[in-house]
C-alpha cells in the first residue's frame, strides 16, 4: 500500500497512508479523488499529482 507521488501544485512529495488518504512533506492531509487528482483536506483545493493508482489496479 505504501505509495509515493509528486504534487505538481505544491512541488513536493506525498506518501499514502491508506487507500484514499496521504500526507505530504509539509504534514498536509490529502484525499484521493482520482488517479491524478487529490484534495488538500485543509483548504479543499484540488491538486494535480503524479499517478496514485487505486489498489484494484495492482491486481493486474
Amino acid at each position: 500500500m505504501s505509495k509515493n507521488f509528486f504534487d505538481y501544485d505544491d512541488g513536493d512529495y506525498a506518501h499514502s497512508i491508506s487507500d484514499n488518504m496521504a500526507i505530504d512533506s509539509d504534514g498536509n492531509m490529502m484525499m484521493r479523488m482520482g488517479d491524478n487528482m487529490a484534495m488538500d483536506m485543509d483548504t479543499g483545493d484540488l491538486h494535480f499529482i503524479s499517478s496514485w493508482p487505486d489498489d484494484e489496479d495492482d491486481d493486474d
